[in-house]
């Protein structure tokens, strides 16, 4: 089978992003499918290109590359011009390129518009993604506020499901939010949420001389992704002056990644001498699996928005993964599961004094705070192994 799978954001395990699409098609290559995947270039990402367009492999699994940089720290109309970009060049692939199923991962949700026109002008069955509920995040954080556009982009989206001869989300939380707006769809949509790669963080922590200087004599919370808004990177801010003001230089909050917020943050931990939190910048997925492993707690903070309780970090299963304890803030899916599997603890995403209490508490209470990694590990093994979930999403793409 022939498969053509638009994603704007492709890494493989040496860039500084979820590798989700990398693992899963490479799978699927040598189940004996053809893949092609049609990406720009994410500034996370380790995927570069000389040409406009360019033609590149990993693993089998053909790379179409359309060199438009997509970064988070860009202002908001310049990101749109970036996915415009994409989606103009895409369409010529979504005409071209030879294809049995055609797979559109949002967001954003014009990622959808080549899906479309292979549907529709070329008769291919189509499978769309559902990686962040577009337009309704972008609403709901406030980036979208025009009426008519939100008008418009809902009923996009609904024609995208409409069309799609199957969606595929990331978390239950995200099946069970369109199933609610769209009965009848429930034989249609499924729940493939991001793998666990336990290949890659397993055996045991390398403890290399960078790693060394930020964890000595030091418990270590650390969080990886985005630095902005979103990820209510402020409320480490807080519970790092809390750390400070009691004392507590023993519990290390450490950041690892970039985003809008990141020199906001540098400057403030610079002007007050902080010495519970820093920030490292990007780096590659094998470099950053010793900080994971060496570290306490890993930290999933969100802002408090309920479209944000349908999300599925690629964080909580790299944490699961390297057995660490989780701890985080959305009250949907992830809260459940982590109570059930008694792999993590959810903090409010409002208040600093409480993760600033159960950091403290982690850490005075080693044992407990390595049994809930060693049962994360479990959990992983047995929900998010990457074999498995891919198999999932190749068995429903062929029953279509």
């Amino acid at each position: 089978m022939r498969i053509v799978y638009f994603y704007q954001y492709f890494s493989t395990p040496k860039g500084s992003w979820g590798t989700r699409v990398y693992e899963f098609t490479k799978l699927w290559v040598e189940r004996g499918h053809e893949v092609t995947v049609v990406t720009s270039i994410y500034s996370k990402s380790d995927i570069t290109a000389s040409k406009l367009l360019e033609t590149q492999e990993f693993d089998g699994i053909k790379v179409k590359i359309i060199n438009v940089l997509i970064d988070n720290k860009q202002p908001v109309l310049k990101r749109i011009w970036s996915f415009v970009q994409y989606m103009f060049f895409s369409l010529w692939y979504a005409l071209s390129l030879p294809a049995d199923i055609v797979v559109a991962s949002s967001g954003p949700i014009s990622v959808g518009v080549p899906g479309l026109l292979a549907k529709w002008l070329r008769r291919k069955k189509l499978v769309f993604e559902v990686r962040d509920l577009w337009p309704g995040g972008a609403i709901e954080m406030g980036i979208i506020r025009n009426s008519f556009m939100k008008w418009l982009l809902f009923k996009f989206e609904q024609f995208l499901y409409y069309s799609a001869d199957l969606i595929v989300t990331l978390s239950p939380g995200m099946k069970n939010n369109i199933i609610s707006r769209f009965p009848g769809y429930e034989n249609k949509v499924i729940s493939v949420p991001n793998a666990a790669n336990l290949d890659l963080f397993s055996g045991e922590p390398d403890a290399g001389r960078n790693v060394e200087e930020v964890f000595k004599n030091r418990k270590v919370a650390i969080y990886t992704g985005n630095i902005g808004q979103v990820n209510n990177s402020g409320l480490l801010l807080e519970a790092a002056r809390l750390l400070q003001k009691n004392g507590r230089k023993d519990i290390h909050i450490l950041l690892i990644g970039d985003g809008q917020l990141k020199d906001e943050l540098q400057r403030k931990i610079d002007e007050e001498k902080l010495e519970t939190i820093s920030i490292k910048g990007l780096m590659p997925k094998t470099e950053l699996i010793s900080y994971i492993k060496n570290s306490m707690v890993s930290l999933i903070p969100l802002k408090d928005a309920p479209i944000l309780n349908t999300s599925s970090p690629n964080k909580l299963f790299e944490s699961m993964a390297a057995g660490i304890a989780v701890v985080q803030t959305t009250q949907g899916w992830i809260k459940d599961f982590i109570e059930k599997e008694q792999c993590g603890i959810t903090v409010s995403p409002n208040d600093p004094k409480q993760l600033y209490d159960v950091l403290t508490h982690l850490a005075q209470n080693e044992d407990e705070t390595k049994a809930m990694g060693a049962k994360g590990r479990v959990a992983a093994e047995k929900y998010f192994n990457k074999t498995t979930l891919s198999k999932k999403m190749i068995d429903a793409i062929e029953n279509i």
